[in-house]
């Protein structure tokens, strides 16, 4: 026989269900629509990779070939292209052609900016720790 193991408010869960009508309809109104969150996940998909990020710190203020950024990445040349072609699709960079090479630069800086934004948050000391949102309780 399995014992059941009761969660409670500390966890984090309610340990009753009761939904607030107000508060729901409030939260509800705030939402996008479903194709625009369906366009953020998949931008968020996109920088999901620790190799297209590489990609992006690259090509701050640089235009590199693909073989340059095959050697960074540590990654085949079909590899490279895997990664280079989600980022495309993002929007995030686009390419030249010169001779026998394609030459790759940020497209649109917003994703960079994104990225260290998000850097920054991670690696400062605001992490919160389930311990120390108990104390907090």
């Amino acid at each position: 026989m399995t014992k059941r193991i009761r969660e409670s408010a500390i966890d984090g869960v309610c340990e009753e269900r009761f939904c607030d009508p107000e508060a729901l309809a409030r939260a509800t109104s705030k939402l996008s629509q479903v194709d625009e969150i369906k366009a953020m996940a998949d931008a968020f998909k996109a920088l999901g990779n620790p190799a297209r990020l590489k990609v992006l710190e690259a090509l701050d203020g640089e235009e590199l070939c693909v073989c340059d950024l095959s050697e960074i990445l540590g990654l085949s040349m079909s590899g490279t292209s895997q990664q280079l072609r989600e980022l495309r699709r993002l929007g995030a960079i686009e390419y030249r052609v010169s001779g026998k090479f394609a030459y790759y630069r940020l497209a649109d800086g917003f994703w960079l900016d994104l990225i260290r934004t998000v850097l920054n948050h991670v690696s400062s000391d605001r992490k919160p720790t389930v311990e120390g949102v108990k104390q907090a309780v």
